[in-house]
């Protein structure tokens, strides 16, 4: 038998999650014919076969998730015998407990331990707790302590228990949805977010008027003038690179989870093209035909969530940009025109950045531009 391992996806990625096998046990396959379909943090990719063979095995199921050099098939090979399986190893003890655990007094005098190094640091609960939240897997990070000095009780696990069994089961977010979390926890812990909220008037825009376009060209016209908000910040190094072009993310919500296609070079569009370029990757995006090289590399972001709902909003910035930009639902509002009072359409705007990198100044300068180009 031979096996056939995940191969390097490039990117730096380290894993995928199955989406469809093209193949099953007893097939012959081509080399170069596709065998499976997984998906990354970038894309949906098709993986062809090493050679030509038999399939013997395919190891893992649709959804799960493999990491790279895990097997995925195992080919026949001619005039070999096929090794005895492996033993496989003993289930190891996790500690859980037969028959029901007793929150009374005997529970109560056992030594309350804090313990390092898991997702339960810092929690204080007895040994017999401890195996009953195993048995009943239930985290005790997410239990409310009622024991004395704030330990965790087997009554506490079994009210937590209950709530979970009545909520559902437990729904791991896969795909992009999994790339999601990750990159938000990484922008939550590292970025220094300050947002800047502000309106402008558009009253005297024209009923047709594009106003993604608008919105790239007042952000091409605001880097211009304040480059600062153009950059990418390294944390390790604690410095900044100010960049020439603007590679422009464009925040794409879909079924799946975000998207952030980027435009490169945006600025070198007219709007003919540009708005030609949007309807382009916003339909690669939806039928996820759109490939890696053009969900990476942004310097300034923008998300226009006000086609859905929401004035002002807080939007993160992601590791290593330094700004982004949303722009809410536009409302009519009663303002002062020429001495009276008049009612303009209004747009709201939100611009976040990281003060890591920017200061209240570049980012107020950034806005004020901004705001100028969307009021001509």
């Amino acid at each position: 038998m031979k096996l056939f391992n995940l191969p390097d996806l490039g990117e730096g990625l380290q894993e995928a999650e199955i989406v469809t096998w093209q193949v099953k046990p007893g097939d012959e396959v081509k080399q170069g014919q596709q065998l499976l379909s997984v998906e990354t943090a970038k894309a949906i990719v098709e993986i062809p076969s090493p050679e030509a063979g038999t399939i013997a095995k395919c190891f893992g199921d649709e959804g799960d998730i493999v990491q790279v050099g895990d097997p995925l098939i195992e080919f026949e090979v001619s005039g070999g015998n096929k090794p005895p399986p492996k033993p496989k190893p003993e289930k190891e003890d996790a500690g859980t407990v037969v028959g029901e655990v007793k929150s009374g007094s005997e529970v109560v005098r056992e030594k309350a331990t804090s313990i390092g190094g898991n997702r339960s640091s810092g929690i204080r609960a007895t040994p017999a707790v401890r195996a009953l939240a195993r048995q009943l897997d239930v985290d005790l990070s997410i239990v409310t302590p009622t024991g004395p000095n704030d330990t965790v009780t087997a009554t506490d696990v079994q009210r937590v228990a209950r709530i979970l069994s009545e909520v559902g089961p437990m729904e791991l977010l896969r795909g992009v949805r999994r790339t999601m979390a990750r990159t938000m926890a990484q922008a939550h812990a590292e970025v220094v977010p300050v947002t800047l909220h502000d309106t402008v008037d558009i009253d005297h825009w024209k009923d047709d008027e594009d106003i993604s376009i608008r919105l790239i060209r007042a952000i091409v016209a605001a880097c211009a003038a304040e480059p600062a908000l153009n950059a990418w910040y390294d944390t390790h190094a604690i410095g900044r690179r100010l960049l020439k072009k603007i590679h422009l993310g464009i925040a794409a919500d879909t079924s799946d989870g975000l998207f952030v296609p980027v435009i490169q070079d945006v600025a070198q569009y007219d709007a003919g093209s540009l708005r030609a370029e949007l309807d382009r990757i916003k339909q690669a995006v939806s039928d996820r035909s759109i490939p890696p090289e053009k969900l990476r590399g942004h310097t300034f972001t923008l998300t226009n969530f006000g086609t859905l709902a929401g004035r002002h909003a807080t939007p993160i910035v992601v590791p290593p940009t330094v700004a982004i930009l949303g722009a809410g639902k536009s409302y009519d509002a009663v303002v002062p025109d020429q001495g009276k009072p008049a009612i303009h359409q209004l747009l709201p705007l939100s611009l976040t950045f990281d003060h890591r990198a920017v200061t209240g100044g570049e980012a107020g300068r950034f806005l004020g531009v901004l705001m100028d180009s969307l009021g001509e």
